[in-house]
């Protein structure tokens, strides 16, 4: 995608303001409905009672957590800005959230009355971003964490999308190497954060790429903070940007760099972890059940393996909203935490400080996630909002198509409507490169959200604009058309049930004309029903070479996919946004707009 050249206009950095001047500007805060709370062990405890004259034994100290906002500024549209209260009869509601404006207003409403409160994430603020902040390489999403007062952030995997160094620049400010400034005498200064890394390491030293941990002072209460990313992050991002470096284990560097803490004398110690779990139920206010029974996935085991020196982790990934109280290794319940994505929550977390000992009173943790309604929004992130807008708009504003209905993606089903169009539009787009392509193949990671009937601006409804496109598909991947033999094709097919993706439900989405059975009863690589594949409606031959449209990442070997990797006779195409609104200018119009394709290339036996 090219980027727009961009008129160079005076302007100056927006700077952190007080949460005081900020409630001035935006008047009375918002007010977010009740959520379930969790505790590890029953309460606050300790907690201010203490002899006259004496000091008190211990203080309160409140964190405040996010995670994968990938860069949401403004309010996020379809299934991505909505959460799901559960009610006291059982029965669930839908509430409209998110939108850094009102992100910022919520967060400073919590930390009022607070002398000790700090601001965390655990991954993915930047990557898979809209337009608004992708078309600046995330600068905006830097700044709007800036003005929220945002202290500590440990990386996601999509802090990788545009490399490590490209992070490390983020970090430390300067203009991108090749776009510049964006803005005459506006030089972007980086984060006023750090960036936490404990288990990214470079290959030959072993030594984190940033910071593997922070020591926060909280009016003299120490806090400990150590930020690591799933360790396969190495699977599901681009490699020339991780060239050189490593991911090792979450829960050994939890344990190494907790010891260190120790040593210098810090013994409360939070964990910001990149990987988490699928609670039983997707409302965010819904018991975790005792024990955290109802949470599954990754970070159950790695909570049971991390030390009980960790006080309560802090996780992400799975976009899911969950507070469980689990035990850890001796025993002793820890909050673990996640707060969905997009800025649509946060997690409120609420704990004790021993002065003597210098650590959290693990029975005092509390905690709970809290939505982020669109009431008030701070003038601040308006204007900035506003700022970056300028820039991007008349490029994202441009219509490209006309859809009659919603044309969604849900990660949960092996087949979607929108993985369908995406496939079919990098299939028409690779035979404009190469007419004997055959069929294309989507990953279901790369599609971030679903095309919305409802108008998001102006344009009116119905309307696709190419900011909306490139929402659902932010990574500007190229689209690669690539030599398979039918023996090949048949082991991709396996990859999707076995190995890395055997609980990872990475069904590929096929294009029209492709398709086969999947039987769910089954395990492994017998779930791909033998003799089932079809190409153009004849079956599929071994000794056959087929041309496979894929997108650049797929073409690394990206999400579990190495026989991808192994292609042939590589041609390469355009920008795969690019291949969907050309797609949708030539299959729709204000008269005939497109509606959904069905879900049946995948036959599923469940």
């Amino acid at each position: 995608m090219q980027r727009p050249t961009l008129t160079r206009l005076p302007g100056s950095r927006h700077r952190r303001i007080t949460a005081a001047l900020a409630t001035a500007l935006t008047g009375a805060l918002v007010l977010a409905l009740p959520a379930t709370q969790a505790s590890a062990g029953g309460g606050h405890h300790g907690g201010g009672k203490h002899k006259p004259g004496k000091p008190p034994a211990t203080t309160e100290l409140q964190v405040l957590a996010l995670n994968d906002l990938h860069g949401a500024l403004e309010p996020p549209s379809g299934s991505g800005g909505r959460v799901t209260h559960l009610h006291e009869d059982g029965t669930t509601s839908t509430i409209e959230a998110g939108g850094v404006e009102y992100l910022a207003t919520a967060l400073r409403e919590a930390r009022e009355g607070h002398k000790r409160s700090v601001t965390v994430a655990a991954g993915d603020m930047v990557g898979a971003t809209p337009l608004l902040s992708a078309l600046f390489h995330d600068e905006p999403t830097i700044e709007a964490l800036n003005l929220m007062d945002m202290d500590v952030v440990g990386v996601g995997n999509h802090e990788f999308d545009e490399g490590w160094e490209e992070l490390v620049r983020l970090q430390d400010g300067g203009c991108h190497p090749e776009d510049g400034c964006y803005v005459d005498g506006r030089t972007y200064e980086g984060s006023d954060f750090p960036f936490l890394a404990a288990n990214v390491v470079h290959e030959d030293t072993g030594k984190p790429i940033l910071a593997p941990y922070v020591i926060k002072n909280l009016k003299g209460a120490k806090v400990g903070f150590i930020g690591v990313t799933l360790e396969g992050t190495a699977d599901i991002v681009t490699q020339s940007g991780i060239e050189g470096i490593a991911f090792l284990d979450e829960a050994e560097t939890i344990n190494k760099y907790a010891k260190q803490l120790k040593r210098r004398g810090v013994n409360a110690v939070i964990a910001l972890v990149h990987e988490g779990g699928y609670p039983a139920s997707s409302a965010y206010n819904a018991d975790c059940g005792p024990g955290g029974a109802n949470l599954s996935g990754p970070i159950v085991e790695i909570s049971q393996n991390t030390t009980p020196m960790v006080d309560a982790l802090v996780t992400g990934h799975t976009h899911q909203p969950y507070v469980c109280s689990m035990p850890d290794p001796a025993g002793n319940e820890r909050l673990v935490t996640s707060a969905a994505s997009n800025g649509r929550l946060f997690t409120e977390l609420t704990m004790e400080y021993d002065w003597r000992k210098r650590d959290i009173v693990r029975a005092s943790v509390s905690g709970s996630n809290v939505v982020v309604e669109r009431e008030r929004a701070a003038a601040d992130l308006t204007g900035l909002i506003g700022f970056w807008d300028a820039l991007a708009g008349p490029l994202g504003a441009r219509p490209v198509g006309w859809i009659a209905e919603d044309i969604n993606e849900d990660r949960n089903l092996p087949e979607t409507p929108l993985g369908n169009l995406i496939a079919d539009a990098q299939l028409a787009h690779a035979r404009t490169v190469d007419p004997s392509t055959d069929l294309a193949l989507m990953n279901p990671g790369g599609i971030r959200t679903d095309l919305v009937h409802a108008a998001s601006g102006d344009e009116g409804d119905g309307v696709v604009t190419f900011e909306e496109a490139f929402t659902v598909q932010p990574f500007t991947n190229y689209v690669h058309i690539i030599d398979l033999s039918g023996e090949q094709l048949l082991a991709v097919l396996h990859e999707q049930v076995t190995g890395g993706n055997a609980e990872a439900n990475r069904i590929l989405q096929p294009s029209e004309g492709f398709g086969y059975t999947l039987d769910l009863t089954r395990t492994g690589a017998d779930r791909i029903v033998a003799g089932s594949v079809t190409i153009g409606g004849e079956p599929l031959d071994p000794a056959a070479t087929y041309r496979v449209a894929v997108n650049s990442f797929l073409a690394g070997g990206g999400d579990a996919f190495p026989t991808l990797a192994e292609g042939g006779n590589t041609v390469v195409g355009g920008i795969d946004v690019d291949a969907l609104a050309d797609y949708l200018t030539a299959h729709s119009s204000p008269e005939n707009p497109l509606t959904a394709p069905a879900a049946d290339r995948i036959t599923v036996i469940r």
